[in-house]
């Protein structure tokens, strides 16, 4: 069990006596150090911390810039990392910068951009790398590929992991107005490294994956789901505002916890 590492839950995260393992956003860490507060003490206590990266692009089509690849790889090496992970998603084009994660055609010109950056990625990192599929609002018109197929070629080209974010699967189906359940039986889920789960809403007709509201059940569910089908994957919690009281924190913990038999953080 694990939690995302925010500055504005650091007392808390520092206090739970049973976390495995942190994921902190890596374009938070300066490359030259020191980590951010409270990141060193975790360490110490055993405590896995894993460079999350949202601005490397993956998807975009033009080649990964060579400076965030380097700035990533510092801080796998200042976090004793054992990987990194980074989105299936474009956050730039033309010298423009979106401020989003957004998703790409699933088309085999995608497939073959992603891939290529990926490796390049793979060239400078020390440690492996997992890729997380995002969640979308929207499908771009005539794809070559539905998701699964889409992500798992970029993965059987690269050998990278996969970062599954349930909460994605859950919002991505949703939305769709498919049933979460048949797609994530066909995910590659033998590749998980670890595993999102997040909370979200629903407005304007979307579930949006927010990370800022409690986890809703039907996620929770889908969590039971995929421990049913595999050993139960390492499970992080991601929160990303409005955050709650601490002992709502750990409800949400234990809750995961439960779901997925593995021992309590709290």
């Amino acid at each position: 069990m694990g939690i995302g590492w925010r500055p504005e839950i650091a007392g808390f995260v520092a206090d739970l006596p049973g976390l495995r393992f942190v994921e902190v956003i890596a374009e938070s860490v300066p490359s030259a150090g020191p980590l951010p507060g409270g990141l060193d003490e975790l360490r110490a206590r055993g405590v896995t911390v894993v460079p999350h990266g949202v601005r490397l692009s993956l998807g975009g089509a033009e080649p990964v810039d060579p400076d965030r690849v380097t700035h990533l790889a510092r801080v796998a090496e200042l976090t004793g990392a054992p990987l990194v992970s980074e989105h299936i998603a474009f956050v730039r084009a033309g010298g423009l910068e979106a401020g989003h994660l957004l998703p790409l055609p699933r088309s085999r010109e995608a497939v073959a951009a992603t891939v290529a950056n990926v490796r390049r990625a793979q060239a400078e990192l020390p440690v492996p790398i997992a890729l997380e599929p995002i969640a979308a609002l929207f499908d771009w018109p005539d794809d070559d590929l539905d998701e699964a197929a889409f992500l798992t070629e970029i993965l059987d080209r690269t050998g990278a992991w996969l970062l599954l974010d349930v909460a994605n699967v859950y919002a991505n189906a949703r939305n769709r107005g498919t049933d979460p359940v048949a797609l994530l039986d066909r995910l590659p889920l033998d590749r998980i490294a670890y595993a999102h789960v997040a909370g979200g809403a629903e407005a304007g007709g979307f579930y949006h994956d927010t990370h800022t509201d409690p986890l809703p059940a039907e996620v929770l569910d889908l969590v039971g789901e995929l421990c049913a089908r595999r050993s139960p994957p390492a499970l992080l919690l991601e929160r990303d505002g409005h955050y709650p009281p601490a002992a709502e924190l750990r409800a949400e913990l234990d809750a995961l916890a439960a779901v997925a038999g593995h021992p309590v953080v709290t």
